[in-house]
Formats: C-alpha cells, structure tokens, sequence
C-alpha cells in the first residue's frame, strides 16, 4: 500500500483545464495532496514553465515566501493559511488576463526534493462584445465624466509626484556568521520630514518593519522578522531611517525598499538596499585512502533553536540528516548507511561535523552541510571538499626463472558484494598463471600470485575493486621488475605518473574475480 502511494505521489498528476473570461475578480487552480503527505512536506511550489521567471507562488508551512516570485504575478495570488496541513494547495489568482494562459504546475517539496506534482491548463479568453449600441451608450457616459474630472482628480497626484525623492540604490555585504547588519538611509537636511509620516520597509511583499504615530508598529511584521529588526527611537529628529536586522540568515538576501509616506499615502522619499550574504570559503580535507575515516569539520560560534533541520549531501546524495533532535536513517542514500557519524547533542555542542568511515575513492567531492529552520529558510551553509589520495606506487623486484612472485594489497575495509580486477597495464595477466588467495573478501588479501616469471612480465599492475554499481571502491598499483632485461623504472614509472587512476574506464563484472 505504501509502495502504491509513493508511486501515485511521484507521478504527474494531470488536472482537467480551467477556462475563464478575462475581467472575473478571481479563479481558482486546483491542486490536492493527502493530509499526511502535505504535513510532512515544507513547501509548495506554484509555477509556469514557459516563463523567465518561473515562480508564481511559493507556501512555506508558516507563511507565503514572495522572494523569487514573478513580477506580473505581484500581489495577485494568494493560496490556503493551513495548506500544507490539509493537503489544499490550490491556487487563487486575482484579475486573470488573456496572457495568464498557460500550464501551471503544483509542486509539493521536502527539503528540496519532489514528492508530487499536479499540472493544471489555464485558459483566459476575451468576453464576447455585446450589441454595438448598448456599448456606444455606456462607453460615452463615462468619457465625458471623466474627461470633466481628469484636472481636478490628477492634479495633485503629479504635484505629489514632482515631490518624491529617490535615493541611489545601495550594496551592502556581510559574511555569513555576522550576528546583525545595518541598511543604511540616512537623509539630507533639505528634506523637510513632519513628524506625520510612515516608514515603511520592505522586501518583496514581506513587511520588514513599520514606524508609524512615532511608535515601532511591531504587529504589522512579517512574521520572519518579529524580533529581529531595531529602528533609532527618534528617526524623525535623526533623519536616520536605517533599519537594524538581527539573527541573519541565508536567506535574508536581497533587495530591502524603505519608503516614507505622508499622511495622504503619498510617496515622499525611497530607498533600494541590495543585502548580499556570503557563504564561508570552501575547506578542504585531504586523507589517504586506506584510512578508515575523515572528519568533515563545521563548527558555529553561536546558539541555533532546537527546531532545526540539519543536512549533509555529497552531490545529490543525502549523507547524514539530523532532526528533532534525532538522527534521522531513513533519509540516508544506501552507500551511506551506517558509515555516517555526528556528535552526540551537535546544537548544545555547536559542533556539526561529520565522520565519514570505511572511506572509498568515490567518496572524494564536495560535500555540504546545510541548516534549515522549521520553516525551511535556510540559516547556515558550509561546504567541504574531499581529496582521497591513492597511496605511492609499490615496487617489487625478482629474477627470471623464478617459480612465483607475489604482488600485495590488502585492505582493513570491509567488502562484500564487490568485483576485484588485476590488469597488467593494457595486456591481460597470462592466462593459467596468476592466482588470488581463497576467500580475500573475508581475510581483505587481494594479492595477486604471478607463476613461471618471464622477463614480458615486467610492468604495471593494477588492482581496482568496484561495487555492485560498477563504482571505484579502492585501486592499488605494484611495479613489477623482473631482473634479466634493461631497468623499468624511468618509462613505466612516467606513463603512470600521467594515467589519472580516477579517468579510468569502469568495468562491470559478475562476482569477485580478476582479469587474465
């Protein structure tokens, strides 16, 4: 049953098409998910394909997130309070137009990933026009009214227009791990400010903070920002209308709009702050393979709420997820299972490193660690980057005629369910002549036995073992020198040097085995 869900879940669910005239107040796109899943779900994700900018409506579980949102779409959508806990996600657009036609897809997410999706055809047409003299009639009585009043209604608007004053647009930068930031609007002295007047900040369509009546109106705030923001107590006398903004997170990026209006509603003065968080460099860790673990180090200087998601990913692989306060397996891709390790009590201890065990070569790359809160903003972010080194080369040397000589790897990694293959450079290991030890998997013996030595035995030997997938696992190469014919070293030890071991073609083999 529960396999049946997740395949309905993931699938692309087609809706019938909704088809409405251009000038009706509103219409309604339907979109549905069962209960459990919109619960468990952080986000959903109206948008249109065929546009540049593609987002129509973004719901959060505590609110509607305006960030990314289209401009045409600016004000005129609008979804359910409690949509990701009933499982309503339909969408309600104002004022539908003849260019708001189009597919529309309901996206449902988790953590960034899909869990469903439902595509609805939306088709916007003209009224049909109503008998010619009807229309001439109630077309002429308006005209003329309005010509009548066009002065006297316009022309304080232009007076109030002239008036306005727009400031430069200005970038402010701040790393990540800073506590709080100022955005800057301090005012000249030849702009007369009343003391009746409305600051307003703003981004996108989220209330940042409003200062009105001389008092802070702290209950107009988006709720993202309650707390977070601080104004001077007096900005009229200090014609400082600079907004303090507390607690960063990645997310507060972006454009920040300060208005101030007069008592009419009028605009007398405007602000653009562009904010640009950066994230903290890239650290890299560097180990050898062979070595049974390597700590992938994020620690924070200051206290996060407990109500956190924390993730770690290794490309688009879910390596560790911590939630709850639990360590949550379940989300864990399978290569990771039980090879993944934080700290007991990682936010008490703001310590979010990582242990990574039973290293393998396909584990080298970018790994990143990225801290939501409940509401799936984004708070921190920190990326590490991986180098497993393969060992230096082995050498072994031995004389012709000898009966056997033994080229050696072992390994205290754990395999199973694996291939291993010995090739000597580009040519097959003679056939009939080379041997492994019985049961390597279990003992971790992978040499390799080489019979009745000829001097065209001498060159490089390589080991790789792969997984089930076909994936590099571990790869070791061991010199052969049989004594007899001119040194090898200076020739073979260069093409070596100038194979990248990680370059090489990958082999897909049926059980434990090698190449003759």
């Amino acid at each position: 049953m529960q396999l049946m869900l997740l395949l309905l879940l993931l699938a692309s669910q087609h809706a019938s098409a909704v088809v409405v005239y251009e000038g009706v107040e509103s219409v309604r796109l339907p979109c549905h998910v069962p209960a459990d899943v919109a619960l468990e779900s952080t986000a959903a994700v109206w948008d249109r394909e065929d546009l540049n900018i593609q987002i129509v409506h973004v719901r959060l579980r505590s609110s509607d997130d305006f960030k990314e949102q289209s401009i045409r779409y600016t004000n005129r959508t609008s979804m359910r309070a409690d949509a990701l806990q009933t499982g309503d996600l339909s969408l309600t657009l104002k004022n539908p137009t003849v260019s708001d036609s189009g597919t529309y897809k309901c996206t449902v997410r988790k953590y960034g990933r899909d869990q469903s999706k439902t595509y609805v055809d939306l088709k916007v047409t003209v009224r049909p026009p109503p008998v010619w003299p009807i229309v001439l009639f109630a077309l002429l009585v308006p005209v003329v009214l309005l010509a009548a009043a066009f002065g006297v209604f316009m022309y304080p608007r232009y007076k109030m227009l002239k008036m306005r004053k727009d400031y430069p647009v200005e970038m402010v930068e701040v790393e990540q791990e800073e506590k709080s930031v100022l955005l800057p609007f301090k005012v000249t002295e030849e702009d007369d400010i009343s003391q009746d007047v409305k600051v307003e900040w703003k981004r996108q369509n989220m209330i940042v903070h409003v200062y009105q009546n001389n008092e802070h109106q702290h209950l107009l705030q988006d709720q993202d920002y309650r707390d977070r923001t601080e104004m001077n107590e007096d900005p009229h006398r200090t014609k400082d209308f600079s907004l303090k903004l507390k607690d960063l997170q990645l997310s507060d990026h972006g454009g920040y709009t300060c208005t101030v209006y007069n008592k009419d509603g009028y605009i007398l003065l405007q602000k653009v702050v562009l904010l640009n968080i950066t994230v903290l460099q890239v650290e890299m860790v560097e180990v050898t393979q062979g070595e049974k673990s390597v700590l992938l180090p994020f620690r924070i200087k200051d206290d996060l709420s407990l109500d956190v998601t924390l993730l770690w990913r290794h490309e688009k692989v879910t390596v560790h997820a911590y939630q709850r306060g639990q360590n949550q397996s379940v989300l864990i891709g399978q290569d990771y299972e039980g090879r993944t390790e934080m700290k007991k009590d990682p936010l008490n201890n703001k310590d979010f490193s990582l242990t990574l065990k039973d290293l393998r070569l396909t584990d080298r790359g970018v790994y990143t660690c990225t801290v939501h809160n409940k509401d799936g903003h984004m708070l921190l972010q920190k990326a590490v980057t991986l180098s497993v080194r393969v060992p230096e080369v082995q050498m072994v040397e031995t004389v012709k005629g000898v009966q056997s000589v033994l080229l050696p790897f072992t390994t205290d990694i754990k395999l199973q369910d694996v291939t291993v293959e010995w090739k000597h450079e580009d040519r097959k290991v003679p056939q009939g002549r080379a041997e492994m030890k019985k049961d390597p998997l279990t003992t971790g013996d992978l040499s390799l036995t080489l019979k009745d030595l000829h001097l065209t035995d001498s060159g490089v030997y390589t080991c790789t073992v792969y997984n089930k997938d076909g994936h590099m696992l571990l790869r070791k190469s061991v010199i052969l020198s049989v004594r007899g014919e001119s040194n090898i070293c200076l020739s073979t030890l260069q093409i070596l040097n100038e194979k990248d071991p990680i370059k090489q073609p990958v082999m897909h083999h049926g059980n434990v085995t090698y190449v003759e």
